[in-house]
């Protein structure tokens, strides 16, 4: 019996991490994203968007630089969305991919959360 030819498809690449940059807008939370939404990120996207003890938190979520996002994502922006509604305040996402945006309205996230073309669309009335 021969052994068979195993192919070095090179190193496993791991996803890329996710990246969070926060900053203030006139009283709006910006949270810029890069990388991957995922399992394995989740709880770094949960912390971003922790907004416990402010009164009617208004948060923007930049989105143009995500490359992917699963169902974790989905779940942690739902719970986002009615914690910020309940607390009198809102999010927005903004500049969602196009890949993002078709996991978004599969799910109809888009339909329950306010998605914006822009940031600066987004921080507008």
């Amino acid at each position: 019996m021969a052994e068979a030819d195993i192919a070095d498809t090179g190193p496993n690449e791991r996803p890329e991490p996710l990246s969070v940059v926060s900053t203030d807008v006139d009283g709006i939370r910006v949270v810029t994203l890069s990388g991957e939404i995922d399992h394995d990120t989740g709880d770094t996207l949960r912390r971003a968007l922790e907004t416990s003890g402010v009164p009617r938190p208004r948060t923007v979520v930049d989105l143009h630089q995500v490359t992917f996002m699963d169902s974790s994502g989905i779940n942690i922006f739902i719970a986002a969305h009615r914690a910020l509604s309940e607390a009198g305040g809102w999010l927005r996402l903004a500049a969602v991919n196009e890949s993002v945006m078709r996991t978004l309205s599969i799910v109809g996230l888009d339909v329950i959360v306010d998605c914006r073309d822009t940031v600066d669309q987004a921080l507008g009335d």
